[in-house]
């Protein structure tokens, strides 16, 4: 791709492929809307609410923003594979990866967890970014550039008690990246992680004030973040001004972890 001039095309996009897994919805959908008001063209992704799905990539194209609408569950290796065929059908390869795509996650005590919950946490913080980059590393490397951006939390930085399935799977998640930021640096692929804090979004719903009260008392920046609050950090990230960032984890919290 032709080399761009200007401070102003440090962040621009055009012409770049964007896949944000479990982007209908919450942090993906803002995500996914500021890559593409950056100028990518941007792939939607949904596991299985197809109208939804379809709802949003209508409000991307009414937008103007170029989309493209695939379903499938990224911790199914058939899934992911058909996911990134399909985009490579119709864009040529996936340049920048978000791994978004979470289940619940409920508070519990560690006794009341089986195994069943601890490995669903470890397929989609683990399993499902090794085969997202197993499947898009081939067009990133051959082009000599890409964009993988993992998804943290906050909860690894503080130890949330109550928490340990999903806390383990994204330390896992962190180790894969910092592994695999060394492994492709040489390959101009880079790759970070986005650790925000509590952003209430569609599934907090019913979330009772009080609760909400507690943790922002805790914000230094005095509010609680909303999903537009990712949207420096993940265009920064995927965009040439980031090409010597590598292996980093960005808090995006208000100041709620300062280390």
């Amino acid at each position: 791709m032709e080399k761009r001039e200007g401070m102003s095309s440090l962040f621009d996009l055009s012409g770049r492929t964007a896949l944000v897994t479990g982007s209908t919805r919450g942090l993906g959908r803002a995500m996914a809307l500021s890559l593409a008001q950056a100028g990518a063209r941007v792939v939607l992704n949904y596991a299985n609410d197809e109208e939804r799905g379809l709802a949003c990539q209508q409000s991307f194209l009414k937008a103007g923003h170029e989309s493209l609408l695939v379903g499938a569950s990224v911790v199914e290796e058939e899934d992911v594979d058909r996911l990134v065929s399909t985009v490579e059908s119709a864009f040529g390869g996936i340049d920048i990866l978000v791994v978004n795509a979470t289940p619940m996650q409920p508070r519990n005590p560690i006794e009341s967890y089986d195994w069943a919950f601890h490995q669903q946490m470890i397929d989609y913080f683990l399993k499902s970014p090794f085969l997202l980059a197993r499947r898009v590393l081939p067009h990133m490397k051959k082009q000599g550039w890409g964009r993988i951006i993992n998804m943290g939390s906050e909860v690894l930085a503080r130890g949330i008690g109550h928490f340990s399935p999903y806390v383990a799977a994204k330390g896992a998640q962190y180790g894969w990246t910092k592994s695999m930021a060394t492994e492709l640096a040489s390959h101009g692929v880079t790759v970070n992680m986005i650790s925000p804090g509590w952003i209430p979004v569609e599934r907090h719903a019913g979330t009772s004030q009080s609760k909400i009260d507690s943790y922002q008392s805790a914000v230094p920046a005095g509010r609680m973040g909303v999903p537009e609050d990712l949207a420096g950090s993940v265009v920064f990230l995927a965009s040439d001004s980031s090409s010597f960032v590598t292996g980093q984890n960005i808090h995006v919290n208000g100041g709620v972890t300062t280390a």
